[in-house]
C-alpha cells in the first residue's frame, strides 16, 4: 500500500509536478525580478547622490560646534573665535526651554567667548564703579559685543550684556553654575540676584530658564565615571564575550543529544506549575488534552531541532556568517547616520531681526546683516539687531531637506532588510545542501556557505530587493504613525488617538505576518531558485498543507531558543556579578576599582544576549530550512528503494510511526 502523507498537496493550491531528478538545491538556474533588481541598483546609485549632495551641502560643525550671532562657529581655527570655543547668551532669562539652548538658537544676542563668567555683575553696575576702578571693565567688556570691545562703557549698552551669572561650560556653552546646598538652590552662595534692569530676580528664575540643566550637568558626571570604568573593565568584559561565544557554540552541538529530555523536562515543568495553582485546572486540563493530540508532532519538532543540531555541526561557518551581517548593517547604519546629519546641517546662515521691544513690526523677519544697518529697521525699532537664527534656505534642495531624509530612512529601511534577507537566503541554501544529500555527510557539496552566498547575489537580488522592499514600506509606515501617536499624545481628540493606535496593531501585526513569509520564501528561492511571489505562494501552500506541525514547531523552536539564549546569558551574568563584586576569593585582586559594577556587568549581560542571539538565529533558520524541505520530502517521496527518503534515520522512525498509525485508524 502506497503511504500517503497527512494531506493530499492539492488540497491548498494546485497539484505539485515534481522533477524526478531533483537532488537540492538547483545550480542551473537563472535570474529572478529583473525589473526589481534594476530599480534597486537605481535607488542604491540614487542614496550615494543623494549622500554625495548632502555631503557637499552640508556642514556637520553646524549640528557639534555652537554659533554665535554673526553665524560664526565657536573654537573653529582660521577665525577670530579660535581661541574662543564657548558660547555666551547676554540673558539667559529668556531661554526658556533648555533644548532651545542645546538644539536650537534663544532669542538673544550670543556670542563665543574663551571662559564663562565667574561672578555677578550687571552693566548698571560696572558703569557706575569704572569711575573708581577700570579693572571692573576689563573684566566685563570680554562678555561684550562690537565696538564695547574697545569703548568705555557709557556707550552701546545693546553690544553688552545687562548681566552676568556665575557659569561653567556645558556642551560648550555657559551655563548657570547651579549647587544646591541643605536643599536651597544657589548660584555662587546666593539665592537672589539683580538682573541689570533694576529688579531683583531669584536664582529659581535662572532655573527655570534653563529647567533640566543640573540633572544634565550631574549626567556628564555620571557618563565621565562610566567611561572610566569602560576604560578599566574593557579587558574582562571581552574575556566574557568571549565565554558567551563558547558556550553558545557548545550549547547547540549539545542540543543534538539534549533536545528532547530538555524539551519534555519544560513542558512537564509547565504542567507541574500550572497544576499547582488550583484555580487552573480547567488550563491544566486543556494542556494536557493538547499534548496528548499533538504528541508526534513534539517529536518531529525534537528530531528537527537534534538534525539541526547536526547541520551546523556539519557545516561549521555558517555560525560565522552572522559577522558578515553586522558588518554590512553596519556599513548601512553609518551611512545612513551620516548622511542624515550632512542633511540636517544643510543650508546657510539665515539672520532674522531680534528687537528687545516685544511690538516691533519687523521682529523675527529675516534681514542681510551687512546691509541691516543701512535700512530704517533700527530707526523704527531702537536697539534692534540682525542676529543669526539657524541654518536654512529658500532653493529647491533646502525646502524638500525634510522629503530627502524621509527617503535616507526608506532607503536605510530596504537596505537593512536587503542584509537580512540575503544574510537568510544563504543559510536556507547551505542548510539545504545538507538536508538534500543522501548520504550525509558524503553527499554535502563543499563550500555550501559560500555557494549558496554566490547564487543568492548573481540570481536573486532582485527578488531578494522585492521581499524586502515590501517590508521596508510597511515599517515606513510604522514609523510615521509613531511619529503621529507621538503628536497627538497632547491632543484630546480620543477618536484620532484610538484610530491610530488600532493602525499601529494592523501595521505590527502585518510586519510579524510579512517577516514570517519573506522568511519562507527566502527559503524556497534558495532551494528551486523561482521568483519571490512564486516562491512566496508555495511556501504558504506548503505550510498551509502543514499547518500543524507549523504551529508546533515555530512555538516549540521559539520557547527552546529563547530559554537557550536566556540560560547562556544569565549563567555568564551570574558569573559577571561574582566576579565585579569581589566574590570570586581565587582573582578578587585581578577585579579593577569601578565606580559602578553595574556598567561592566550589563555590558556583559547585553552583549551575551546579542551574541547568543545571532548563534541561536542561524540555527532557527536551520531548523525553519530543514522543517520545509522535510515537508516537501514527505510530499516528493515514499521511502520506496526509487522514490527514498532524504531525512534522518530518526524522522523517518518517527514518520513511520505516525503514518502507521494513521493507516491503522484509516483501516
Amino acid at each position: 500500500m502506497a503511504r500517503k502523507t497527512d494531506i493530499p498537496p492539492s488540497y491548498y493550491g494546485e497539484p505539485r509536478k515534481f522533477d524526478p531528478g531533483f537532488r537540492g538545491p538547483i545550480h542551473n538556474r537563472g535570474c529572478t525580478d529583473v525589473v526589481c533588481c534594476v530599480v534597486f541598483v537605481i535607488f542604491i546609485l540614487g542614496y550615494i547622490a543623494l549622500g554625495t549632495v548632502a555631503w557637499i551641502h552640508g556642514d556637520p560643525r553646524k549640528v557639534v560646534y555652537p554659533t554665535d550671532s554673526h553665524g560664526q562657529f565657536c573654537g573653529q581655527q582660521g577665525t577670530p573665535n579660535a581661541n574662543k570655543a564657548i558660547l555666551f547668551y547676554f540673558n539667559i532669562l529668556q531661554c526658556a526651554n533648555p533644548a532651545v539652548l542645546i538644539n536650537l538658537q534663544c532669542p538673544t544676542t550670543q556670542l563665543c567667548v574663551s571662559k564663562c563668567p565667574d561672578r555677578f555683575a550687571t552693566y548698571l553696575d560696572m558703569q557706575y564703579n569704572y569711575r573708581y576702578n577700570k579693572s571692573y571693565w576689563e573684566y566685563y567688556r570680554q562678555f561684550c559685543n562690537g565696538y564695547c570691545l574697545t569703548s568705555s562703557p557709557s556707550r552701546l549698552f545693546s553690544d553688552c550684556p545687562s548681566m552676568i551669572v556665575p557659569s561653567r561650560p556645558f556642551l560648550q556653552r555657559c551655563f548657570p553654575d547651579f549647587i544646591t546646598r541643605n536643599g536651597t538652590l544657589t548660584v555662587a552662595n546666593k539665592t537672589v540676584f539683580k538682573d541689570g534692569l533694576g529688579k531683583t530676580r531669584s536664582v529659581i528664575d535662572l532655573r527655570d530658564a534653563a529647567n533640566g540643566i543640573t540633572s544634565l550637568l550631574d549626567a556628564k558626571e555620571v557618563g565621565m565615571k562610566i567611561f572610566e570604568d569602560y576604560a578599566n573593565s574593557w579587558y574582562w568584559i571581552l574575556i566574557g564575550l568571549v565565554i558567551t561565544m563558547v558556550v553558545s557554540l557548545a550549547f547547540i552541538l549539545l542540543l543534538r543529544f539534549t533536545a528532547g529530555v530538555l524539551l519534555w523536562l519544560i513542558i512537564f515543568g509547565v504542567i507541574a506549575v500550572v497544576g499547582y495553582v488550583i484555580s487552573l485546572s480547567v488550563i491544566e486540563a486543556v494542556i494536557i488534552i493538547i499534548l496528548i493530540f499533538l504528541r508526534r508532532r513534539v517529536r518531529i519538532a525534537i528530531a528537527l531541532l537534534k538534525e539541526g543540531s547536526r547541520a551546523i555541526g556539519y557545516i561549521m561557518s555558517t555560525l560565522f556568517y552572522p559577522i558578515i551581517t553586522f558588518v554590512l548593517l553596519a556599513i548601512c547604519i553609518a551611512y545612513w547616520a551620516v548622511t542624515a546629519v550632512f542633511l540636517a546641517s544643510s543650508g546657510d546662515a539665515v539672520y532674522k531681526v531680534m528687537s528687545t521691544p516685544d511690538k516691533c513690526v519687523y521682529a523675527n523677519l529675516t534681514c542681510d546683516p551687512e546691509t541691516f544697518s543701512q535700512t530704517n529697521v533700527t530707526k523704527v525699532c531702537p536697539g534692534s539687531q540682525c542676529t543669526f537664527a539657524f541654518y536654512g534656505g529658500e532653493s529647491l534642495y533646502h525646502r524638500y531637506i525634510f522629503v530627502l531624509q524621509l527617503c535616507n530612512l526608506l532607503v536605510f529601511l530596504w537596505l537593512v532588510n536587503f542584509t537580512n534577507a540575503l544574510g537568510q537566503c544563504t543559510l536556507a541554501g547551505a542548510f539545504a545542501s545538507y538536508y538534500w544529500a543522501l548520504r550525509k555527510p558524503q553527499d554535502i557539496p563543499s563550500c555550501p556557505l559560500f555557494s549558496s552566498f554566490s547564487r543568492a547575489v548573481r540570481y536573486h537580488t532582485g527578488s531578494l530587493a522585492f521581499g524586502s522592499l515590501i517590508l521596508a514600506v510597511v515599517q515606513m509606515f510604522r514609523i510615521v504613525l509613531e511619529y503621529l501617536d507621538h503628536k497627538l499624545k497632547g491632543a484630546h481628540n480620543a477618536f484620532a488617538r484610538f484610530l491610530i493606535c488600532c493602525l499601529k496593531c494592523c501595521f505590527w501585526c502585518l510586519e510579524h505576518f510579512i517577516k514570517f513569509m519573506n522568511r519562507n520564501a527566502y527559503i524556497m528561492i534558495a532551494i528551486y531558485g523561482k521568483n519571490f511571489c512564486t516562491s512566496a505562494k508555495d511556501a504558504f501552500f506548503l505550510l498551509m498543507r502543514n499547518v500543524v506541525r507549523v504551529a508546533v514547531l515555530d512555538k516549540v523552536t521559539d520557547f527552546l531558543l529563547f530559554l537557550g539564549k536566556v540560560l547562556i546569558s544569565g549563567s555568564v551574568g551570574v558569573l559577571a556579578f561574582f566576579f565585579f563584586t569581589r566574590k570570586i576569593p581565587v582573582i578578587q585582586e585581578e577585579v579593577p576599582s569601578l565606580n559602578y559594577y553595574w556598567v561592566p556587568l550589563l555590558t556583559v549581560i547585553f552583549g551575551s544576549y546579542l551574541i547568543a542571539h545571532g548563534f541561536f538565529n542561524v540555527y532557527a533558520m536551520c531548523v525553519d530550512t530543514l522543517f520545509l524541505c522535510f515537508c516537501e520530502d514527505l510530499e516528493r517521496n515514499d521511502g520506496s528503494p526509487l522514490k527514498p527518503f532524504y531525512m534522518s534515520p530518526q524522522l523517518h522512525r518517527i514518520l513511520r510511526r505516525e503514518q502507521g498509525s494513521k493507516l491503522y485508524a484509516a483501516s
